[in-house]
């Protein structure tokens, strides 16, 4: 398992050489916030939102002494927007009384904060701070890994410990990323192309085996 592992990243490194997380951020902060809004929601209208409520709030002490009825008017297309708006300004709290306005380096105290699972203290650990091990359970990453035998069952906790167990540990963050950016272009949920797909001899839904 380890070695077919192996074979996938070097493939999708091929395909995708640079692993960047599709949500745009230019402080520690906001990528906490973009990746709340992305909840049930895509990166491409995350994108379309986040940079006007930045400019409204452009600090952390901002964000967090803002009204959550202020918040919700900006963040109203991204659905469940009264949650957001509330985790999003309850999080902004936190950081300043507990973590020193900073971003936590660890899972435990990521998960403190409110409106951060486990899927989104992974990608904030392997985006800013590079910990090794770093796996971020998205729907894309459980339907793919499952395709490709890599994983199974649909259960994110579950899953991410299956691939923990056979990914290198500074190879996870970034085929995490590849692995979204390839079920948005090739391995499509509803249309894919297997046709086209550089790793449909590894597939387990392709070939059967």
């Amino acid at each position: 398992m380890k070695e077919k592992a192996l074979s996938v990243i070097e493939i999708l490194k091929t395909q995708y050489p640079e692993a960047l997380c599709a949500l745009q951020y230019e402080k520690d902060y906001e990528l906490m916030i973009a990746v709340r809004l992305s909840a049930q929601c895509t990166d491409a209208r995350v994108n379309l939102v986040t940079p006007a409520l930045f400019e409204a709030y452009p600090t952390l002490e901002s964000l967090a002494n803002a009204d959550v009825a202020d918040i919700e008017s900006y963040i109203h297309s991204c659905g469940f927007y009264r949650q957001k708006a509330k985790d999003i300004v309850g999080a902004c709290r936190m950081l300043i009384d507990e973590y020193d306005c900073k971003v936590p380096d660890t899972m435990e105290a990521l998960l403190k904060l409110p409106g951060v699972g486990r899927k989104t203290a992974n990608l904030l650990l392997g985006d800013i701070y590079n910990t090794p091990g770093s796996v971020v359970c998205d729907t894309h990453c459980i339907r793919i890994c499952g395709k490709l035998g890599l994983s199974e069952g649909k259960d994110p906790e579950k899953v991410e410990q299956q691939l923990r167990n056979i990914l290198p540990a500074e190879e996870s963050s970034d085929f995490c990323h590849r692995i979204v950016l390839f079920g948005r272009d090739i391995c499509v949920a509803r249309n894919p192309k297997c046709d086209q797909c550089p790793l449909a001899h590894l597939c387990k839904s392709f070939t059967g085996n």
